[in-house]
Formats: structure tokens, sequence, C-alpha cells
């Protein structure tokens, strides 16, 4: 199937789609879902990084005003 018959393809109760249309389709789904959802646990580890280093400098800072007044 080419990807154009995909892209025209529309889900209607008329005309349902064949398995190999299907097959394709969930198969492009789940590899956009597998992409967005390695983005966002990048992002969310990245962001994660970054807190722990800004409270980590907020401890030391601390730390060091209460040792050296």
């Amino acid at each position: 199937m080419s990807e154009q018959e995909l892209n025209s393809y529309r889900f209607t109760s008329q005309h349902e789609p064949t398995d190999e249309m299907l097959a394709q389709i969930m198969k492009e789904v789940t590899r956009d879902a597998r992409l967005r959802s390695e983005e966002a646990t990048s992002v969310y580890f990245s962001n994660m990084r970054k807190e722990a280093l800004a409270v980590k400098a907020r401890w030391a800072d601390r730390i060091n005003k209460a040792i050296n007044g």
C-alpha cells in the first residue's frame, strides 16, 4: 500500500480498513507513541537533573552560611 493511499484513508462506518491498512496504521501509531514516550522521558529526567542540581546548590549555600556565619 502506498503512503498516499494510507494518508488519504479516513475511518468511516461505511468503509472498513483492510488488514494491511490497519496493520500499517497501528505500526505508525506504535512508532509515534514510542518516540513521544522516549522524548517525554528524556525531558522529564533532564528537568529532574536540573532541579536536583538547583536543590544541591541551595543546600550547599545554606551549609556554607551556617558554617561561615
